[in-house]
């Protein structure tokens, strides 16, 4: 494994700028780090040419436009849970995702690729393959996906953000980069009391973010809906971002106002306010989440979600548990555990500490940069 910090001129084919496809999506933690790839390279060179690849129906449609880029979507979907007659489509799916992913590559004649995970990342990547066309992964998570472990045979470089990734991929290949931020979401210094009047919170008392991602965590929800009671009699706030899910049927269950010291949210628009407000937070444990909270360094109870392959975000979680960076509390566990364990931290001033130190010691707050440079290598070198 080595580093990537020498800069290389951006040039690609015949000398012009380059031509790159970035694939992947399917959640935030995918398409937030490949947006902030393509603004890197921007950064470097405005004129670069940059083709997002995603799948019909999933939010970087969406989002990708909304960030300026233009997008083309594959027909293709994941191994659907519980469900043969979804699967039995998908052969056909990838069959024909990989055949358009062929004419994508052909028609917009890329000097490199760019694979962040999701469903659109693997036939992309192969078709560049067959094509010839140089690609990197960006791998997101301590477990790598049978998908990303097969296409890193063929990859020039595959940029990872923890630590023992030679088990699952050629070690020369390696280069630890850390996952890209959302540098706006972890600008939080000198803001805490911005923070606090955004909230309608006191500064004379602790507060815990709960945060299950744009879409919600039941688990989470669940767990904070048994014990919020018991949150609010200890004196403590809470700032709970329910997720779209979910946040109806709090609503109905708890009112808009059911206490001063709870605001609950169903999506937090001010990522960075809501983190400098926070004395603890509580999370699930996607890569890209887990990039931010080393960012911002502060304690952490980590929830990962079950309903992930592999297990992944458990494998991210306890990365971080071993290095004595971030609390631990399994999901079948958790709504009988999670808000006494809570409070318990909110009491432990040493051990808050401690986790601060931690898990700001693994924080890779540019890893866009290094990622953008270790493309241009590539393209310089093919």
């Amino acid at each position: 494994m080595k580093d990537a910090t020498q800069k290389h001129p951006l040039q690609g084919a015949g000398g012009a700028s380059p031509r790159i496809i970035i694939s992947g999506g399917g959640t935030g933690g995918h398409i937030f780090p490949a947006i902030s790839i393509a603004n890197a390279l921007k950064n470097i060179d405005p004129n670069t040419e940059i083709l997002f690849v995603g799948a019909n129906g999933r939010m970087e449609m969406d989002k990708v436009p909304a960030a300026g880029y233009k997008i083309i979507g594959l027909d293709i979907q994941g191994i659907q849970r519980g469900s043969i007659v979804k699967n039995l489509m998908f052969p056909v799916k990838l069959a024909n995702s990989v055949r358009k992913a062929i004419k994508i590559i052909k028609d917009f004649k890329p000097d490199a690729a760019v694979g962040v995970g999701g469903y659109a990342s693997g036939p992309l990547l192969y078709a560049a393959s067959l094509k010839g066309i140089p690609y990197l992964i960006q791998e997101q998570n301590s477990y790598a996906g049978i998908t990303n472990k097969w296409l890193g045979k063929h990859a020039k470089k595959i940029c990872v953000a923890f630590d023992g990734m030679e088990k699952f991929f050629p070690a020369d290949k390696i280069i630890k980069t850390g996952n890209p931020i959302r540098k706006d979401a972890v600008n939080i210094a000198g803001k805490h009391m911005q923070a606090l009047e955004l909230y309608h919170l006191s500064a004379f008392k602790k507060t815990i973010l709960i945060t299950g991602g744009s879409l919600g965590a039941r688990t989470l929800n669940n767990s904070i809906m048994n014990g919020i009671d018991k949150l609010l009699a200890a004196d403590v706030q809470v700032i709970w971002q329910t997720g779209k899910f979910y946040y109806k049927s709090i609503i109905e269950k708890l009112g808009e106002n059911y206490h001063p010291d709870l605001q609950i949210r169903e999506f937090l628009t001010r990522m960075d306010l809501a983190y400098a407000a926070a004395d603890i937070i509580i999370s699930r444990a996607g890569a890209g989440t887990i990039a931010e909270l080393c960012a911002i360094k502060k304690p952490v109870i980590l929830v990962p979600s079950p309903n992930v392959a592999e297990d992944h975000q458990t494998k991210n979680a306890l990365a971080l548990v071993h290095e004595n960076a971030a609390v631990f509390v399994a999901d079948r566990d958790a709504e009988a555990k999670l808000v006494d364990r809570a409070l318990e931290l909110l009491e432990d001033r040493d051990l808050q500490k401690k986790l601060s130190n931690n898990i700001g010691k693994m924080a890779m707050p540019n890893a866009d940069e290094v990622i953008a440079k270790e493309l241009i290598q590539i393209i310089s070198n093919n």
